[in-house]
């Protein structure tokens, strides 16, 4: 086998089973791959080279015979984005402000995909508190992407995005509440599914956020729903986590029959030419395999959605960061963290809960109707062909499609499906701009529908392989 640190985990688990692989030569090669690539990336802000390859050898026991059963995840090297808690590791929130503090216990979330056997090497970098698009911060540095350093690589999860791009890891973790799994999914040409709501139970109080989720990354989406089987089902320190546990199937019928609604332009929001044709050449692609794909005008406005959105944001999200504003913590945090909290705050001042849950309920109405004449909706994940590595985007504007955006968050598709939180969304790779750097697309199924949305990235998999030549991967 060659360019191990690029093996999807579904291959590498039966190579362990028959014994053509060790875990042992797997983890050796993407801690090869780490310390070849992570200087100029910097995806990775915790390693554990030495315990990973101690798990290692543990793992290879368990298949040789010596010791219980390999677990479904056995061997497998996966890094934990850096805001999850994992017991003994640092929590750090990607802010200065909690750069001494450590976990004392594991997330629910990050203790399944452990108990499962994989192997924690590395923590991924995210933004501070998670509040932005990209992954940049005072505590880690700058994430640069693999396909092209000078580019940034989304956020929040955007170490996960990257290392899985780079093959630093096999599996990967993410969170998304505005979306912090698909956008670096997108950007990086990988994989990301973020699950319904109460889909995988989360820690409190974030698992009473609606708009919050916590999922699976991967280059795969069998990779993807092999993570998403572990981390699936309820948990009695989350009252709204869902029973049972919604299985994924291993395998999928075909898309021939299916009525997929499409939108490359969607709504009002601009998006550069490349992303709308590659978007537009994923629908030809499924109707070609069969299935009824017809253009849709999407029910919400940018405007609608943002509204919304940031009258959300303010009552968690911001609130667990405004300590950024507290006299001496201001010079410690990041611009963008203190540009977040201070324009929730006015959002805040503008309308009342009660009015967030109007604005809310017409939204998710409004896509609810146009999903039931459709089994999917494809579309854009993010708008812009690429953004600046390190840049806040405060001072200067994003431009997509030759114009500058009010908010450089205009430049992602994400947001409308975190209001519709009850609607599973898989971003899959859908091609590259022309400057060299990955799209994707978002495959929005009907609520708590999820095995359809796999079911179509599959189909997509197979009729535009995004990982079919070493070309297709970054060549750093």
């Amino acid at each position: 086998m060659t360019e191990l640190h690029y093996l999807p985990a579904t291959t590498a688990l039966a190579a362990f089973r028959d014994g053509s692989l060790s875990p042992v030569d797997l983890m050796q090669a993407v801690i090869d791959r780490a310390d070849a690539i992570e200087p100029t990336i910097n995806a990775l802000c915790l390693r554990d080279d030495e315990g990973a390859m101690a798990q290692a050898r543990e793992a290879e026991a368990r298949y040789a015979g010596n010791g219980p059963q390999p677990r479904p995840l056995e061997g497998i090297p996966l890094a934990i984005k850096e805001e999850e808690a994992v017991a003994g590791h640092p929590l750090r929130f990607g802010s200065l402000l909690f750069k001494d503090d450590i976990a004392e216990e594991s997330s629910v979330f990050a203790q399944r995909m452990i108990d499962a056997g994989a192997i924690v090497h590395a923590r991924s970098t995210a933004p501070e508190f998670s509040c932005a698009g990209f992954t940049h911060s005072k505590m880690y540095g700058v994430t640069r992407n693999p396909w092209n350093p000078d580019y940034a690589v989304g956020g929040s999860s955007g170490g996960s995005g990257a290392a899985l791009a780079a093959g630093t890891t096999i599996l990967a973790s993410g969170s998304d509440i505005g979306g912090s799994i698909r956008i670096p999914a997108s950007i990086n040409g990988v994989v990301g599914f973020r699950p319904p709501y109460g889909r995988v139970p989360q820690d409190a109080p974030f698992n009473l956020d609606t708009f919050c989720a916590v999922g699976p990354m991967a280059r795969t989406v069998a990779d993807t729903a092999l993570l998403q089987n572990v981390v699936v089902g309820p948990h009695p320190s989350d009252h709204v986590s869902l029973r049972p546990a919604l299985m994924l199937p291993s395998a999928h019928d075909s898309v021939e029959g299916m009525r997929i609604a499409l939108s490359p332009a969607f709504a009002d929001w601009r998006i550069d030419p490349e992303i709308v044709a590659n978007t537009a050449a994923t629908g030809a692609a499924l109707r070609n395999a069969g299935a009824i794909v017809e253009e849709v005008d999407l029910p919400f406005t940018l405007a609608a959605v943002n509204r919304v959105a940031l009258m959300h944001f303010s009552q968690m999200m911001a609130a667990e960061a405004e300590p950024v504003l507290e006299p001496g913590a201001r010079e410690l945090a990041n611009d963008y963290t203190v540009a977040f909290v201070e324009q929730c705050k006015v959002a805040a001042e503008t309308g009342s809960f009660y009015e967030e849950q109007i604005l809310l309920a017409e939204i998710q109405a409004a896509v609810g109707g146009l999903l039931a004449g459709y089994d999917a909706l494809i579309c854009p994940t993010v708008a812009t062909r690429g953004m600046v590595a390190g840049e806040s985007y405060i001072d200067n504007r994003l431009t997509v499609d030759g114009a500058e955006l009010d908010d450089y968050m205009d430049g992602v598709c994400t947001l409308p499906f975190n209001i519709c939180s009850r609607n599973p969304v898989l971003s899959v790779p859908s091609g590259f701009a022309d400057n060299g750097m990955p799209t994707g697309v978002q495959i929005v199924g009907q609520a708590y529908d999820d095995a359809t949305v796999f079911r179509v990235g599959t189909a997509l998999e197979q009729l535009q392989p995004w990982l079919d030549t070493a070309a297709r991967r970054p060549q750093i």
